[in-house]
Parts: C-alpha cells; sequence; structure tokens
C-alpha cells in the first residue's frame, strides 16, 4: 500500500518485506543448513512479534474505522492485505523448510517430523529407538504436563498462554466428543532430541518433542478419561501485546506495571494459528469456544508452532554446517592500558560489537566498581542479559562505597517482568532506581562514570547505539564510544538530569537529544545538505537506520533529493520512503543488507562543505525516537575514528553479495555487479578492523618505544 498523498509505503508493508529478506537468508543455498534452520526461527520469532505488536494495533484501528462507519475502511483493507502477504509468506516459508530439512538428512542429520498417525516414526524407528523414546517420555516429560479438561464452563482463552504450544485434542467415547487441552512442556524439557544410534549407524536422528508427545499422548487419559480414539492437532494463541497502566496514584510503578502486565494474559486474540490438516469439526469448536467471528483470526499454518525455538537447532558436529567462527576483537586502544580510564583519558575509544569483544564494555563497569577513585556510576538500562555481568558490578560498586544510579526503563517491549526483577533487585542492594518520565521512554545507552582525580571531578562517558546486553553483543552489530571529552560528558550528565527532572530545560551543543533538539537538529542538517546543493557545492548524506518511517523527515530527504543533494541509505527494517522516483527522490538509494549479525546501529553522515559531521544515535527515523522517547545522538570527533566508521559505510554500499535493493516494488532483488569481484560487506568488515586494530597496535607500540628513549 502507498500513500499517494506523501509518497509513503504502508511501514507494516514494509515490515513483512524486511521479514522477508530474512526468509530468503534461509532460503539461500549459500548459507550453511544449519544457519538456514535457524533463519527459519528468526522469521518465525519476528512474526509472532509483528502479529502481537502491529497487527494487534491495526485490528483496534479497524474497529474503530467500522463502528464509525467509514467508507474509505483504510486500516481494514490494510489488514487484509496484511493477511495476503503472510498467507504468500507462509507457503514460502513451507516450502524453505521442506528443502533445509531434505538437504540436513543428505549430512546424515535426520529430523523426523511425524505426522498425525504416527506413520512416520513407526516407519523410521527401530523397536529400540521407539522403548527409548518411551522411557523418555515416561520419566522426563509427563511429569510437565497436566491437561485441561474442557467442559461446559471452561473459558479457555484464559488457559491458553500467549508463548505456549498446545494440543487441541479431541476424545471420541461411543459417539460422543470431549475436548482436552494440552501444553507442550518447551521450557522444561528439549525441544529436539536425539537419539541413540542403533548398531554403529553413521546416522543420525532427531525428533520433535511435540511428536514424543504426540505419539505417546494416550498415557495422558489412560484410566483417567475415558476414550475409544484421540485426536490431536497442534495450535498457537497470539494475543494484543498493548496493554495499559491503572490510573492509581497510591501504588507504586513497579504494581502498575506489575498488573498492566497481566493484562497481556487476557488481552484480545490476534490470531490462531493451527496445524493445517485440524479436521473441521475441531477449527469449528474453536472458532466457538473462543467466540472467533473473522476468517482471517484463524489460520492455518505448517505443523509446527514457535519455530523460532529452531534457532537452538543443535549441531550434531558438523562444523561446516555452521557460519566459520568470527572471533572477536581486542581494542588495542584499550589494551594498551593497565585500566580502562587510562585508556580513555588517552583517546576516545570505538568499538563496533560483535566484532569487538563486549568483555571492553563490562571491564569498564567491573573497574570502576572498584576503583578507589569512582565516585558516582550512572546507567541507563533497557535490555540486559540473563545473568547480566554489568548489574553484578553495579551491586558490587555498592558493596565499595560507590553511588549508583541506574534508570531502568520499566516499558521496554517484552522485558518489562524481566526489568521488574532486576530493578527489585538493585533497589534491594542498595542502587538508586529511577523510572525515567512517564510520558517519555528512555531508550538511550549511555553509562557514565564521575572520578576524583588530583581534587578534581572527571567523567568518563560511554554513549552507543546498542543495548547493554551480553548476549545480543555476540549477534547485533552496534557501535560504542567511550569518551572523557569534557563537554560530551557534562552533557551525558545533563541527559541524566532530564531524565530525573523533565521540567529542567538543558542546552545541547553537541548531543543530539530527543526528545528535546532531535527534530530541528536533524532538520537543520538536511538544510545545510540542500543550500550546499542549491549553492552547486557538493552535498551528500548517508544513513544507516533501522527503520525509517517518519513523515517530517522523509519529506526533508525528499526536498534534499529534490534540491540535487546525493543520498545514500542502508536500512535494515522498515521503510516507508520511496526511491528513484524522477523529480522527487531519484538522488536517493536505498539497500538492506540481511547476514549472519543483525544490523543495528544508527548512523548518520553529512558532508558539511568537506567538513564531514558524523554521529552514532541510539535512536532511529520513527516518531516515536525522534518525539516520544530520550534518545541521544553523539558526534564523533577522533578523525581516525569517524574515518573507521565512514570505511565501514562504504563497505556496505559497495556489497553485491547481501545487499537487496529498497525500491517502489518492495521486491527484495539482490544487488549484483557482474563486473565487480563478491563483496560481502559484514565479512569485509571483520577483515577491515582486523587491519585497524593491527595499526592501532603498531602505533601503540611507536609510541610506547619512544615513551623510552
Amino acid at each position: 500500500m502507498i500513500h499517494d498523498v506523501d509518497m509513503k509505503f504502508d511501514k507494516e508493508l514494509s515490515w513483512l518485506s524486511f521479514n522477508e529478506r530474512v526468509l530468503q537468508e534461509a532460503a539461500d543455498q549459500a548459507v550453511p543448513l544449519l544457519e538456514r534452520i535457524r533463519f527459519l526461527g528468526i522469521y518465525s520469532s519476528n512474526l509472532d512479534e509483528f502479529f502481537r505488536v502491529r497487527v494487534g494495533g491495526i485490528r483496534r484501528r479497524a474497529m474503530v474505522e467500522a463502528e464509525q462507519d467509514n467508507p474509505k475502511d483504510k486500516w481494514e483493507t490494510l489488514h487484509q492485505e496484511i493477511s495476503v502477504k503472510v498467507g504468500m509468506l507462509t507457503e514460502q516459508f513451507k516450502k524453505v523448510a521442506d528443502d533445509v530439512f531434505q538437504q540436513l538428512a543428505k549430512e546424515n542429520i535426520v529430523t523426523i517430523f511425524d505426522d498425525n498417525d504416527n506413520s512416520q516414526f513407526n516407519l523410521h524407528l527401530s523397536q529400540r529407538q521407539l522403548d527409548w523414546l518411551e522411557q523418555y517420555f515416561d520419566n522426563g516429560v509427563i511429569r510437565h504436563i497436566t491437561p485441561i479438561i474442557i467442559h461446559s464452563k471452561t473459558q479457555l482463552a484464559n488457559c491458553i498462554d500467549d508463548d505456549g504450544i498446545y494440543f487441541l485434542v479431541a476424545l471420541h467415547h461411543q459417539g460422543d466428543v470431549h475436548y482436552a487441552l494440552v501444553e507442550i512442556p518447551r521450557e522444561e524439557t528439549k525441544r529436539f532430541i536425539v537419539l541413540p544410534t542403533v548398531n554403529g549407524d553413521k546416522t543420525k536422528y532427531i525428533v520433535m518433542l511435540d511428536d514424543v508427545v504426540q505419539y505417546f499422548i494416550r498415557k495422558l487419559f489412560d484410566g483417567v478419561v475415558p476414550f475409544d480414539k484421540i485426536d490431536a492437532y497442534s495450535m498457537k494463541l497470539t494475543r494484543d501485546a498493548e496493554y495499559s497502566l491503572p490510573d492509581d496514584l497510591d501504588e507504586s510503578l513497579l504494581e502498575q506495571m506489575s498488573k498492566g502486565l497481566k493484562q497481556r494474559l487476557k488481552a484480545d486474540m490476534v490470531r490462531l494459528v493451527h496445524d493445517r490438516n485440524m479436521p473441521k469439526y475441531m477449527t469449528s469448536y474453536l472458532k466457538k469456544a473462543l467466540k472467533i467471528k473473522h476468517e482471517d483470526e484463524l489460520a492455518a499454518g505448517v505443523r509446527y508452532r514457535h519455530f523460532k525455538d529452531f534457532v537452538k537447532f543443535p549441531n550434531l558436529g558438523q562444523a561446516q554446517l555452521e557460519n566459520p567462527e568470527l572471533p572477536a576483537l581486542d581494542s588495542a586502544r584499550f589494551t594498551a592500558y593497565p585500566s580502562v580510564f587510562d585508556a580513555i583519558s588517552h583517546q576516545d575509544i570505538l568499538l563496533y560489537y560483535p566484532y569487538h569483544k563486549f568483555r571492553h564494555f563490562t571491564e569498564f563497569v567491573r573497574q570502576a566498581s572498584y576503583d578507589p577513585l569512582v565516585r558516582h556510576i550512572k546507567i541507563n538500562i533497557y535490555r540486559v542479559a540473563k545473568h547480566s555481568r554489568i548489574i553484578q558490578s553495579l551491586i558490587e560498586a555498592v558493596k565499595n562505597g560507590k553511588k549508583v544510579t541506574v534508570v531502568v526503563e520499566l516499558r521496554a517491549r517484552f522485558d518489562e517482568q524481566a526489568n521488574i526483577e532486576w530493578a527489585k533487585l538493585m533497589k534491594d542492594a542498595g542502587i538508586e532506581i529511577e523510572f525515567g518520565i512517564e510520558t517519555l521512554k528512555i531508550h538511550s545507552k549511555l553509562c557514565l562514570v564521575t572520578r576524583l582525580e588530583h581534587d578534581k571531578l572527571v567523567r568518563y562517558a560511554h554513549l552507543g547505539t546498542g543495548n547493554f546486553h551480553e548476549g545480543n553483543a555476540r549477534v547485533y552489530t552496534d557501535f560504542a564510544l567511550f569518551t572523557k571529552h569534557k563537554e560530551i560528558c557534562q552533557e551525558v550528565d545533563n541527559v541524566f538530569s532530564f531524565i530525573s527532572h523533565s521540567y529542567k530545560r538543558f542546552r545541547f551543543n553537541h548531543l543530539i537529544v530527543s526528545p528535546l533538539t532531535s527534530r530541528r537538529r536533524l532538520y537543520q542538517l538536511i538544510d545545510n545538505e540542500i543550500q550546499s546543493a542549491q549553492d552547486h557545492k557538493k552535498a551528500e548524506i548517508i544513513l544507516k537506520l533501522n527503520n525509517l518511517v517518519d513523515s517530517g523527515l522523509i519529506s526533508k530527504l525528499y526536498a534534499a533529493s529534490s534540491a540535487g543533494v546525493k543520498i545514500n541509505i542502508i536500512v535494515r527494517g522498515m521503510c516507508s520512503l520511496i526511491p528513484g522516483v524522477k523529480d522527487k527522490s531519484d538522488n536517493i538509494k536505498i539497500i538492506s543488507i540481511i547476514d549472519r549479525f543483525l544490523e543495528h546501529p544508527r548512523v548518520m553522515l553529512f558532508h558539511n562543505q568537506g567538513e564531514q559531521q558524523l554521529f552514532i544515535s541510539s535512536g532511529d527515523w520513527m516518531e516515536r525516537n525522534i518525539d516520544h522517547r530520550v534518545e541521544v545522538a553523539c558526534p564523533i570527533y577522533d578523525e581516525t575514528l569517524k574515518q573507521r566508521i565512514i570505511g565501514i559505510l562504504n563497505l556496505h554500499l559497495q556489497d553485491n553479495v547481501k545487499a537487496r535493493i529498497i525500491n517502489k516494488s518492495q521486491n527484495n532483488r539482490y544487488v549484483r555487479a557482474s563486473k565487480q569481484s563478491p563483496l560481502r560487506s559484514q565479512i569485509a568488515i571483520y577483515h577491515y578492523l582486523s587491519q585497524q586494530e593491527q595499526q592501532d597496535e603498531q602505533l601503540n607500540d611507536q609510541q610506547l618505544s619512544k615513551s623510552k628513549q
């Protein structure tokens, strides 16, 4: 859907186009087989979140539209377009999955996907393997399953968890049918079960926990519920992820958030996906029991729900089935000095995860936690790892007498409960906890350490594009700047003060801060390039973003293109801007790169009449990031680091292996240059940064040699 008035592509359909690029990676024969399976898992996880977050909102708007008897039916039309696109992608997904597992079997790893009549288990498994599976079920699975026997007073919707996988079970007895609900205990036991080999057979067999439960499902009901025949088919319910906070001034924010999250358990159903082989009498029962009124709320799909678990599909030993390892790099600017503070005092330091070790940041916090000169640590927490070394260091800092202030964003979607628990833990440990501004999510990635050096307070700041999450740092690409720049550090402190006291106003000469200055500053930066173009000077913008959907910024980019500004954009996800339209956006080129790492940093480069201005940012070009969140963009002043980032951007722009062209048709055509050698930017960036680190190390050695003379 294209909105002709302001020439924008619909962001939800653009998001589906992004997820189609993920599916392309799963279909790519050049990608190792296990990585292809994992891309299928990523695609599935993405689609679940899409329905929980985006489709839920569209359905609500469509319902309001219907109540208002709006003849345009904008949201209902969009809802239908999404259904058609998802249906098409589901068929592609099934074909890709079938192909991947057929090829995996050629590598002597056979995944046996059973049928509803158990024919595949009976055909392919020996009696010894079936006996082993029965013992596995009896000893390790059945104790985690408590069926729900459905009766006339059962509220079926209240029995289904949004994140669970279920079998709807039909128990036939003497002409009657009774129903039960069985949840697959995928959190309590392994989803993928590796069978013992038989008689030295080189082939390794994997079966799904879902199929094992179904194969032995009679054991759940024998002697409890009478039956002559059992039908069992998989299903999964997706709920609207939106929730509201109770309006109770007497409750703490933690209590309000806890109540708000409970609403998700009873939130409206967005869709229920079921095994496409489920008989009509069972789907009719589901429609009635769940009060399903619209056909698109009940969708037939592949047999296995929560395919996102396939991200953890096991490797049984063949190295060639996975991407070759790219060992994370040490930063020579850090390792040349005995402490992180010595290193940052010498020069600004830039890390690019996962190419660099995240350990450098955890060391920054760990050393701050016990350094006798450190007085205060401040940090934003949006998402952290399940076993966070960072939070552990912050707790140790309190034990060492440091003042620690942590801004916890309780509304980080799907991490709310974890952040509530972290907030309680840190508060009990003596950390000063702040929850930010009621109307704004705190999405900035800041950490500020204050030390007492020579009787003066000196600040050290971290400004980044990604969360302080050890796990994400192995998969997400993100920039992190460490600096002692006096004015930047002061402005970082001002951001923390704004979060604590939003009524105060601060002047930001270096940082671009949402919602205070971002829109104005970004407009100014684009206008400067427009002026240069009008003055017949070189004018150029390079952007790297996750999402580009903000109407005002898109309009500015169209104006810049019309004035003659050359614009290159690298966008991972949603993109509402339509490039290549004559007299409107013909100076704009957009690519998207999907590869082994998830592209996550936001970077903005403006030519600025040869005095290039470069920023890394925590926020995308979306209305929410510009106007409704606390986001921070930081300039890169160190010329070496600036050129390093520009080098990375240029490698992305030269990618002719994993780059796709974003165009009006959103058809995800690959960039291909027959006369050029293949360039896969993520791999090229790794080698580029390895060379840069070697040069930094040589420079350190030269400086050390000079100091000894």
